[in-house]
């Protein structure tokens, strides 16, 4: 598989017109390389890894005792603060492991043009695999001239850049084929610009992810309240249609059955005279309660049910919420001077009428 390099401008100055030097490896073995836009480059849709320009490659080798990860790095960050011109916080700082003689490599380069990097190669596209300084292009134990540069390359993690050019290299010249194909090191600056670049994103990610998790929350409290409102008007506007209508059996749809139920009595249709006979008895059972025992007659016709009461039956007036519990029902109660008439409301109001005239 082949393998893309690029070697970069300084940060400051890339763009995407910038003319960047490229190598493709493939088995190690550099196979083609020249100079190219980096836009062209990007037609290519490959992972690459970036060496920085010499200026941007700022190396130094530690000092530093057997130390766990952790402590090494604070060790390292502790160091850099020394090192480092300017506000530690702009730099992204970075280490190799320790060798074996007890150093360890430290590169640095400012953060803003490491974001800079990242947000060019995102609008090419190329997936980014590593940034390294660039000393790291080279074989291990060679040296080169880079735009008046002197670069080494002393160890597998470990490289230098000597601001003075030629006369500061100790180690032998790489022939121009072998310029591009050293092997890169364990560590380099890209896991920090990952870093960067999805910092922000995630902190916006998991506020979008909190603000849907509490809008969630609130309606799903909110449909419960409402099922619960809801099935306290369906259990009231079902108590309300069996005392309106006694003789229903059972209540499953209080709405619709009450419609039918007023449907029925306004066309004459509740029409078993049988059943009409035993729901008008069953209503003035429940809402004449002083009638027990005290009556003498009964007849029923035309929907009406008349009750004869005995002579020396005692016939209050009914009260004013049995009263209204009947007219829920589309009945009313009448005295008469023989007893009670329990009729539908519409007869009772034209058998008063006719009775006016």
């Amino acid at each position: 598989m082949k393998r893309l390099r690029i070697g970069l401008p300084p940060l400051d100055q890339l763009t995407l017109d910038s003319r960047v030097t490229f190598a493709w490896l493939e088995h190690g073995a550099v196979v083609a390389e020249g100079q190219e836009c980096l836009k062209q480059l990007g037609k290519h849709r490959q992972a690459v890894d970036c060496f920085l320009h010499p200026r941007d490659s700022l190396l130094t080798s530690l000092e530093l005792p057997p130390l766990p990860a952790a402590k090494t790095a604070a060790a390292v960050a502790c160091a850099a603060q020394a090192l480092i011109l300017g506000p530690v916080e702009q730099m992204v700082v970075a280490h190799g492991p320790r060798g074996s003689d007890g150093t360890v490599q430290v590169a640095w380069v400012p953060r803003a043009g490491l974001e800079h990097l990242g947000q060019v190669l995102a609008q090419v596209p190329l997936a980014l695999r590593g940034v390294y300084p660039a000393p790291f292009a080279l074989p291990v134990a060679t040296a080169t001239l880079d735009e008046g540069y002197g670069l080494t390359r002393d160890s597998l993690q470990q490289g230098s850049v000597h601001p003075l050019g030629q006369q500061t290299l100790e180690l032998p010249w790489v022939d121009a084929a072998l310029r591009w194909s050293g092997a890169p090191p364990a560590w380099g600056l890209h896991g920090r610009l990952s870093q960067a670049a999805t910092g922000g994103w995630g902190r916006a990610l998991a506020g979008v992810a909190l603000a849907i998790a509490i809008w969630t929350l609130g309606l799903n409290l909110y449909a419960a309240r409402q099922v619960a409102e809801g099935q306290r008007l369906k259990a009231q506007m079902g108590q309300q249609v069996r005392q309106a209508f006694p003789e229903l059996p059972v209540v499953l749809n209080p709405l619709q059955q009450a419609r039918q139920q007023l449907a029925a009595r306004q066309a004459g249709a509740a029409t078993d005279p049988g059943q009409r006979f035993s729901s008008l008895l069953q209503l003035a059972g429940s809402n004449l309660p002083f009638m027990v025992a005290s009556v003498d007659t009964l007849s029923f016709e035309q929907g009406r049910l008349h009750l004869g009461l005995l002579t020396d039956s005692r016939s209050p007036q009914v009260e004013s919420d049995k009263q209204a519990a009947l007219a829920q029902a589309g009945f009313t109660a009448t005295r008469d001077e023989h007893g009670w008439i329990v009729a539908p409301t519409e007869a009772a109001t034209a058998a008063g009428a006719e009775e006016d005239e």
